[in-house]
This record gives C-alpha cells, structure tokens and sequence, in this order.
C-alpha cells in the first residue's frame, strides 16, 4: 500500500437494479493534491462521490484511508473521518443564519445548551479564512451562489475536513466568482487539504489540478498528469472516439436578415439594444454575467415588457404581449434553465416535444396520438436524442439529452424562423457540447437565424459568425467571426461606464 495516498478505492462497483452504476473502478488521491475527476453524464462520477461519504455501499471493491481499510455505514462515517462533498447544489436552509448552516448536524455545546458565541467567533474565523466578507449572522437566502457556496466550504472546514469533494463548483459561477473559487481551492490544497474537483470545464482541470482520472460508461478508464495529456486525447478518453471538430462550423451562405433589435430599452435592465441576424447565420451575445444578456432576449421574445425601442422580423414590426405571440411568429427560446424552464421533466419525451402544438394536432377537441407520436419521434431522431422510447421520463435522460428534447420542442413549432439559445450546454459534458454544435450548424444549414447567448469564450468564437458584446446593459461592440479573439472580447466586456467602442 502506498502510504502517499491518502484514499485510495480499489475495485469498486455499486450495482442498481439492471443496471452496473460503477465497474470495478479504482481511484487514488495523494495528500494536498487537487485530483480532478472527469466523464460524460452517465459516467458514474455522482455514485462514485456517494461511496466516497458513505450515501452507498458498494456490493464490491475496497476503501482505503491512510492505508487502512475502512468500511463506511453512513454519512457519519465519512465525516467523522474527515471526508465532506459541496455539491453543485448546495443542500442550505434559506431562513437560517450563515452560522446555523455551517454548524448544522454538529453543533458546538456548552452543557446542555448551544453555545452560540463560540459558533459565531468560529464561523467568522472560517470566513475569514475564505477572505468572505459577509456577516455569519446574515440570513442564508440573502447571499448569492457563490457566497452560499463559500458557506458550505466553511461547513466542510468546521468538520475539520481532510478530504474535500467538489462537485462542478463553478456551474453557476460568473468568470469572476470562479476566479475566486480557484484561490480558495488553491489556498486549501496549500493548507494539506486533498481536494476532488468534478467538473465539465477544461479550464477549471488546467486551472487547479495535478491529475485527472476519468470514468466512461460506469468504468475506470485512466488517470493522467494535467500537464501530459493533451486536450484531443482527454476528450477521446471520455467520450470513447475523436472528436476531430470540436465546433463543426460549417460554410453557410448568409441570407437576408430576419430579427433585427431596434433601440431595444427596458429601464433598469437594458438600454439602446441594437443587433440584428441573417437567415443560416449564427449570432453570439456574450458579456461579463448580469450585462443583461438574457433580459434583452426575455423582451424580445415576450416574457417581459420592453419600455422602448422595437423589434422587426422579415422587415415588419413584431407585435409581441406574451411569449405565445412570438412562438407565432417565429421567435422561440431555449431557456438558460432547460429542467425549470424548458421541460416538465415528469412527462413522456414525446409529449414535451408537442406540448407548444397540442392545438394543431387535436382533432374535434380530442389529440391524434398517432401523428403526435410520429411527429415527436421524428424531431427527437432529428436531433439525435439518445432514449428507449418517446415515453420516456424527461428526467431519466443526462442533461445533453434533455438539451436536445428542447430543441427537438422548438423545431416541431410550425414557421420557426429566429432560435435563441440561452448557454445551451451549460452543465452538459464535452461529448454532448459536441452533439449540440453540430445540431446548430444543420439548423444554420437548413436557413434558421440563431442567436447564442453564452458566457463560453471558446464556443462563442468558435461557432459564431458575429458576436455582439454587452456590457452594463448596452451592447459595447460587435466583431466579425475573422476578427474576434478573446482578448477583444473580454475588452468590449468590461468598459467602464458601458460605453461603446468601434471594434477595430
């Protein structure tokens, strides 16, 4: 036994009913290392973390903890251990304090009381070790994503965590906040802290870790140094195949425009949005998060009320109250939030396609099941969606799967003209990003306008024909596919004053 590892699992395979969740997979994690750990949804990764703190048993395989066998038989063992997960939805108690969410399961005593100021120095000592600058006293539900995320980091520390699992961490972080989540990581494995860093996002790998492991298909498929495996090989080692063009752009002939956004305003919100996009091209909309990205495409498409300006398809004035008015016309959305916004993830895949058609298929008041079942199939196989059958639970897919039944929805509206996608492969993994790219080169192909809303540099210049940035709610410039970089992207993001500048 290596005495360097500070875990090690040897073997481990967790078996649901009809289905091998782990594979005889193995792991090993040296002391002060920042291990991450990557695969596809589906990989296994989410069992894997739930054996690590005890959730599951596994029917097979060992655990070792410095070098000893250990059996977990709950939560407690884990933890009493010094074994603690933030997951990417942190599990905290809004109308509690930041102390009382820290403390909660293990609270510090004085007799038979709660000692609440021994809690309240602590917290603060623990955020001030984060460099958090929010009261410990502050009610939970008043802080932001990643200030909660900070409290259950702090949770993890007060357990006097040796082993620290983080479970995509900076999914709902802006650039910024994850710049930040980094040097808490970073000053923790400082600290001896070993820390497990699942993420779909190679620069949080390039950015914290030592090594990487990956999982394929419920198995165990290598562990490589960060600084030896190229990008193309890690990749291939995930999805199982190359990915040769990771944004399969393909030559459109641009056509007339379609949407065009005049003067758009919404007080408060946005203000003076000009932008526009042509039949087979694809538009982004980029900027810092909160630069009113998504609120510009709220007004345009219906959800919320503009205080100015107009929109214009094929040259005529939208007349748009309420989203239905502008499905009408053409004008659809994927949602940023796909699970809350663009599926009820309880129904039947097919029914969730058809749900915005369900008046065109009824006959005399009751639905053709027989045509809406052909038509939902088709436009499901049309986008390549990996399910059993049409009746499928929507939540039983991964989440490019899920991705792909909105799109499927959207493309199944009679005269779809515009498609806006809001971060369309937020928390979906490297092989479906993949899938979803190519979806929207066909679409470009096939003459849809679309306009890509994203906070993904490599994507936006990557796939994007022109790209309007944002910045304090105006559009601060706009740059050809031939002339963009990153660097004049993240300029046009951060003008103070929001002020526009020609792009050069």
């Amino acid at each position: 036994m290596n005495e360097d590892f500070i875990l090690e699992l040897r073997g481990i395979t967790k078996i649901f009913p009809g289905v091998k969740a782990l594979n005889n997979v193995h792991f090993q994690l040296k002391k002060g290392e920042v291990h991450a750990l990557m695969g596809e949804n589906g990989a296994g990764k989410s069992t894997f973390i739930k054996v690590i703190t005890g959730v599951y048993t596994p029917e097979e395989g060992q655990i070792f903890l410095d070098g000893k066998e250990v059996k977990f038989r709950g939560t407690r063992d884990s933890q009493e251990l010094g074994i603690a997960a933030v997951y990417q939805h942190p599990t905290t108690y809004p109308d509690l304090s930041v102390t009382e969410n820290i403390f909660m399961g293990h609270q510090i005593m004085k007799g038979p009381m709660m000692d609440w100021k021994a809690m309240h120095k602590k917290a603060a000592e623990l955020l001030g070790r984060l460099n958090a600058n929010f009261d410990p006293k502050a009610e939970m539900g008043t802080l932001s994503v990643a200030q909660r995320q900070m409290v259950e980091i702090a949770k993890a520390l007060s357990t006097n965590a040796r082993i620290i699992i983080l479970d995509e961490p900076t999914a709902a972080l802006t650039a910024n906040e994850s710049k930040e989540l980094y040097r808490i990581v970073k000053q923790m494995r400082n600290e001896g802290v070993s820390i497990i860093f699942i993420s779909h996002r190679m620069e949080d790998m390039y950015e914290l870790a030592d090594r990487v492991t990956v999982f394929r298909d419920a198995q165990y498929i290598g562990t490589y140094d960060v600084n030896g495996i190229t990008t193309a090989d890690l990749v291939k080692a995930m999805v199982g195949r190359e990915i040769k063009d990771m944004y399969p752009k393909p030559v459109v002939d641009i056509g007339d425009e379609v949407l065009r956004i005049d003067h758009l305003s919404r007080t408060g919100y946005f203000r003076d949005v000009c932008l526009d996009v042509r039949a087979g091209e694809i538009v982004g909309l980029t900027g810092l998060v909160g630069a009113g990205r998504t609120e510009v495409m709220q007004s345009v498409c219906g959800i919320t009320k503009p205080s100015a300006g107009s929109v214009y398809l094929n040259g005529k004035k939208m007349k748009v109250r309420k989203p239905i008015d502008a499905m009408k016309q053409g004008v659809v959305l994927l949602p940023e939030d796909r699970q809350k916004e663009g599926l009820i993830l309880s129904w039947g895949l097919g029914r969730n396609v058809t749900l915005p058609i369900q008046d065109d298929l009824s006959k005399a008041g009751f639905s053709d099941n027989k045509t809406e079942n052909k038509l939902a199939k088709d436009h499901l196989e049309s986008v390549d969606t990996k399910a059993v059958t049409i009746f499928d639970a929507a939540s039983s897919l991964s989440g490019g799967n899920q991705q792909k039944v909105v799109v499927a929805k959207l493309l199944a509206q009679k005269g779809t003209k515009v498609i806006i996608m809001d971060e369309p492969t937020k928390g979906v993994d490297v092989g479906a990003k993949a899938e979803i790219y190519s979806i929207m080169g066909d679409l470009a192909q096939q003459g849809y306008a679309i306009i890509m809303i994203s906070s993904e540099m490599p994507e936006i210049l990557g796939m994007c024909d022109r790209i309007f940035v944002m910045c304090n709610g105006r559009v601060s410039g706009c740059l050809d596919r031939a002339e963009a970089d990153q660097e004049k992207i993240l300029h046009l993001a951060m003008l103070t004053g929001g002020e526009k500048e020609e792009a050069s």
